[in-house]
């Protein structure tokens, strides 16, 4: 498993504000290999680059948030996807969840510690498929 310092991130929202926020929140608990987009276009070129969460907002021109995810896990179905959005309604963090999305977080003034509490889950999720995949691996070989 990769160390939490080690994990790369994509921000991605068309407000230079918003994705300034996500990337100083991330940098606050100690992360620093992130890469911020204004748009989804921009942060699909670049997932070769292999990024281990991205933090998408919903609402952007071009290209919606729920388009950029289908693609992301068309690409790599284990990249972590959360969304970031001022929607609010419960249909809208439904659709996302269905298509893939990790978690979602509100856009309301508590994004850091909505952040924090995600970046957890995270880290525990990437433990316990690490743990799985040595599992797996010792089985075979054994």
């Amino acid at each position: 498993m990769k160390k939490p310092e080690e994990l790369k991130f994509f921000i991605v929202d068309d407000v230079e504000m918003c994705y300034e926020t996500t990337k100083m929140h991330l940098q606050n608990l100690g992360y620093q290999n992130i890469k911020c987009y204004q748009s989804g276009h921009e942060c699909l070129n670049d997932l070769i680059e292999k990024p281990d969460v991205v933090f998408l907002d919903h609402e952007m021109p071009e290209i919606t948030g729920v388009e950029v995810l289908k693609k992301i896990k068309r690409f790599d179905p284990d990249i972590f996807v959360v969304i970031v959005s001022g929607q609010e309604t419960i249909q809208v963090a439904i659709d996302f969840l269905k298509f893939g999305a990790f978690d979602y977080i509100i856009k309301n003034g508590n994004e850091g510690k909505a952040i924090e509490i995600v970046m957890s889950k995270v880290l525990a999720v990437m433990k316990l498929m690490d743990k799985e995949q040595k599992g797996f691996l010792k089985k075979i070989f054994s």
